[in-house]
């Protein structure tokens, strides 16, 4: 609770005790006495009332928690310039003006890109000039995020225990936001700590993933067709 919420809350209560102690302690009853009462009880309750909304204007931010990983970017590789572009840009604006601390794109099994705090490679893989290809194995979260087609924010992971499951993402995570792109893939983001992510993020989030669907559909890679045979006489 902020300090001058504290202040006011402190002084409410400490106002309608001294009402009730006068109140208990006056030999006898008068209207001078009971209206004094009554403006008593009515300005400790205000000083309390005041204290709530103070706390819900201004709300104490939780505490970022030291999540393992370091700062970095995989991209597959073999993805056109449009679709990079957009995993780019769209990646590092979720990054900078959210509370976000890693973000996961999966497309069809395959992890297309991870950004931000990103757990190390596997052993053997380090010195390796090519991110090796990755793939995503979704739980129960994610399967009822792309039931509902919407998304699905977890404030507070450790209140469901089903949260384990983006520990392949990033282990520890307070916050995650999944959003489904249609029937193929999803978005994870991590965020930094509990509760970080406001209802405008989740607006921004939702809508750049709806993009994202459309840009991954339309340059969608196709299987290379066998060469159509030469015409006679060529």
């Amino acid at each position: 609770m902020p300090f001058g919420a504290s202040v006011s809350l402190s002084s409410g209560v400490l106002l309608l005790l001294l009402a009730i102690g006068n109140g208990l302690s006056a030999p006898s009853i008068n209207p001078s006495l009971q209206r004094a009462e009554v403006l008593a009880a009515m300005a400790a309750v205000g000083l309390m009332l005041v204290a709530v909304l103070w706390t819900r204007a201004q709300p104490l931010a939780p505490d970022a928690v030291d999540l393992g990983g370091t700062q970095g970017l995989r991209m597959e590789l073999g993805l056109n310039d449009a679709t990079r572009t957009e995993l780019a840009w769209g990646s590092h604006l979720l990054l900078t003006a959210t509370s976000a601390a890693t973000i996961l794109v999966a497309w069809d099994e395959r992890v297309v890109l991870r950004r931000g705090l990103v757990p190390p490679l596997p052993e053997g893989d380090s010195s390796s000039s090519s991110p090796p290809s990755e793939t995503f194995s979704p739980g129960a979260i994610c399967e009822r995020s792309r039931t509902q087609g919407q998304l699905v924010s977890l404030v507070k992971t450790a209140l469901y225990p089903g949260s384990s499951e983006f520990d392949p993402v990033l282990p520890g995570l307070p916050a995650v936001m999944v959003h489904p792109l249609g029937e193929r893939g999803w978005v994870v983001l991590g965020g930094w700590s509990e509760r970080c992510f406001s209802r405008s993020d989740e607006r921004w989030f939702s809508g750049w993933c709806e993009r994202l669907r459309m840009t991954l559909e339309t340059n969608d890679v196709l299987p290379v067709q066998a060469d159509a045979p030469a015409p006679p006489g060529c």
